[in-house]
């Protein structure tokens, strides 16, 4: 029995090395109670996201799982790709460190797009920790991690499918294979399609409102696991291929690319991504294991954006390799191993190379104490080598008290270091008119200094029972400093973008304050509101950062009926988010058809969705996003000449299309 547990703690770490021991125990409670869970136990503020809860939304795709989740927000990034990015305490998702059980994945030439090349259906759970996340993951979170857990193939069911349909002639499907081979051995075979057929202009400036679009990715997976003798493994292999046509109407790429005949945009990526995870427990010691994680990947993307060429090629490797044990007992408990990262970029503007090659090394330790009642602490330090960035010390600090019963109260702080990826992050702005201009400060990349953080958080969570039904209240506050940051500068004129190192203050402030409530069986209700205040010192003035709104508010309501004996069921979803004005690029100097004020107004989006449950095995749902219709009255500026010099297609505040429904069923062979 002894080592059956320490089997299953082992295949936990392995996916969930990042305070593992509690996570086990919240994901048992979540799947049985809520979709969305936030534990009183775990050290770091974490939010545990189930499989259940991404079916409240039409989540096609990763970027589109965080709509019914209030510590996360999304937006759109342009006018053409209609891709959704995300923002987590007021700073875009570069910010963020992004894995894939536990392995960093959206990093580098896949930050603008990659949030879109996993399919919501492969996932299983999401974990988002605010704040600075574990050593053991890297030196690069600055606001957070967001981690992504796949289906595993040894609690696979044998086949899934599912098919969506919407108004915006989006289509997809999804199919899982999964097979037993052996009482140790299982594999799971995930194939997903989608594509977009029609030309959409709702607003008739004629432009594409979406792209044409067309994605093809598929994940086999193989699951070793021997009980008996300690070991669990994974093995992944993945291939994508994404394509996506934009830009105007009458627009063929066959007669018009790198012409001004029509202005138009294709986006062509092609991904292949191999990693392996193996772990030990040692038999007579079931408190200490050992696990090794390696992953490759090949992303190349070749694009093009009216005029503007962009090609980059980034070929990966990383590894990891993580000892945990306790000191004494298991209250002192540590993690302690080596990383190593390598990076190659090919990346061409235009005709201008900026290819170059990082890699680097690195050595963490990282100690938790837990009384197993109402304190705990995870104190870790890391130290790196990094060709480009040097040799730097990474500190990282998590405090969880629980002052009495269902309160607590956390502390968090820690350090981050990363380089901008500055044409790959910022890929929009391609879409425009604008010049790009760095400002050449001597450094090693794009000729730029590394961006350096500190984060500070403080968080307070209280359960309560109600006229006999549960609810929870709280509010976190984060504040991370720059002690050097690239500046993006969309503020010298509507003509040219700058890209330059940190002159002075920036920083980003973050209120959240929730309150979440049983309002009746099965009739749940969550409420958000926050507060940013994000400010920077651009080359002449401090500004708020544009495109953020500082107040938005979040509400929430799900309504499930009982379910019968055959298993039939109704579920009922209606989501509200409401963004208060948002501070804008200057547009000041262009003529006044292709101006835009300094702030946009404020507005809400409203989504809705129907789930109709027939049997364990079959279910249909029906859906609506922005059902209020609000659409944003300029979404291009210049959309009549856009080989001038107005225009600009990422100028972005709220929804293009307007309206959306969709339909779609989930069918099961258990």
């Amino acid at each position: 029995m002894k080592k059956q547990i320490s089997i299953l703690l082992l295949l936990l770490f392995c996916s969930i090395n990042f305070y593992s021991q509690d996570t086990l125990k919240e994901i048992k409670v979540q799947s049985a109670q809520k979709s969305l869970q936030k534990s009183l136990k775990l050290t770091a503020n974490t939010t545990i996201l189930s499989s259940k809860e991404l079916l409240k939304a039409a989540c096609c795709n990763l970027a589109e799982s965080f709509e019914t989740n209030p510590s996360i927000d999304v937006n759109f990034s342009d006018a053409l790709t209609g891709t959704k990015q995300i923002k987590m305490l007021g700073l875009t998702s570069p910010y963020l460190m992004i894995t894939e059980e536990n392995i960093p994945s959206v990093r580098g030439a896949s930050q603008a797009y990659g949030l879109s090349f996993t399919p919501g259906t492969w996932v299983e759970s999401i974990q988002i920790t605010k704040g600075a996340g574990s050593v053991v993951n890297g030196y690069e979170s600055i606001s957070g991690q967001i981690n992504t857990e796949l289906i595993k193939p040894i609690k696979d069911i044998p086949f899934f499918l599912n098919a969506y349909g919407s108004s915006d002639s989006r289509f997809e499907l999804n199919t899982h294979f999964n097979r037993k081979i052996s009482d140790k051995w299982a594999t799971s075979l995930f194939v997903h399609g989608n594509t977009r057929v029609s030309k959409n202009d709702m607003n008739n400036d004629g432009f594409l409102d979406n792209p044409l679009a067309k994605q093809v990715n598929i994940l086999n997976r193989w699951q070793y696991t021997n009980a008996q003798k300690g070991w669990v493994s994974f093995i992944n292999f993945r291939y994508m291929n994404d394509k996506k046509q934009t830009g105007e109407l009458n627009f063929d790429p066959n007669r018009d690319k790198l012409t001004t005949n029509y202005w138009g945009s294709e986006i062509n990526t092609e991904r292949i991504d191999i990693s392996t995870k193996i772990g030990y427990v040692f038999p007579d010691m079931p408190f200490q294991s050992i696990g090794f994680q390696n992953a490759f990947n090949s992303h190349n993307q070749e694009s093009y954006f009216g005029l503007n060429q962009y090609n980059i090629k980034q070929n990966s490797y990383y590894s990891n390799l993580i000892f945990n044990s306790i000191i004494d007992n298991t209250m002192h408990k540590f993690s302690t191993g080596l990383n190593f990262t390598y990076d190659k970029y090919e990346e061409f503007v235009n005709v201008v190379d900026y290819s170059r090659t990082d890699n680097s090394v690195g050595a963490f330790f990282e100690y938790t104490y837990d009384n197993t009642n109402n304190f705990s602490v995870i104190l870790g330090g890391r130290v790196d080598n990094h060709n480009r960035l040097g040799t730097f010390l990474t500190p990282r600090l998590h405090v969880r008290y629980n002052p009495w019963e269902k309160g607590v109260l956390r502390f968090s702080a820690g350090r981050g270091k990363r380089s901008a990826n500055i044409f790959a992050e910022n890929q929009q702005l391609f879409g425009s008119s604008r010049n790009f201009e760095i400002v050449n400060s001597g450094g090693k990349i794009y000729g730029l200094n590394p961006e350096i953080a500190w984060n500070y958080g403080l968080s307070f969570t209280q359960k309560f029972l109600l006229l006999n039904r549960n609810g929870d209240f709280g509010f976190d506050f984060y504040r991370t400093d720059f002690q050097n940051q690239v500046v993006v500068d969309l503020y010298q004129g509507p003509q040219q973008v700058l890209f330059y190192n940190l002159n002075g203050k920036s920083f980003a402030n973050s209120l959240q304050v929730e309150f979440n409530y049983e309002l009746a069986k099965h009739f749940n209700l969550r409420t958000a509101y926050k507060y940013y205040d994000i400010q920077t010192d651009y080359q002449y003035v401090t500004q708020e950062r544009p495109l953020q709104a500082k107040h938005r508010f979040f509400g929430n309501l799900e309504y499930q009926t009982h379910i019968t004996d055959k298993g039939k069921q109704w579920k009922f979803d209606y989501t509200l988010n409401w963004l208060g004005k948002q501070r804008l690029p200057a547009t000041i100097s262009n003529s006044g058809l292709d101006s835009m004020p300094e702030y946009s107004p404020s507005f809400s989006v409203m989504n809705v969705q129907v789930t109709r449950t027939f049997s364990s095995t079959f279910e249909v749902y029906v859906g609506g996003e922005n059902i209020g219709n609000y659409k944003q009255e300029k979404a291009i500026l210049g959309s009549d000449n856009p080989f001038g010099t107005t225009f600009d297609t990422s100028i972005i505040y709220a929804p293009v299309f307007g309206q959306m429904y969709y339909a779609g069923l989930r069918f099961k062979i258990k």
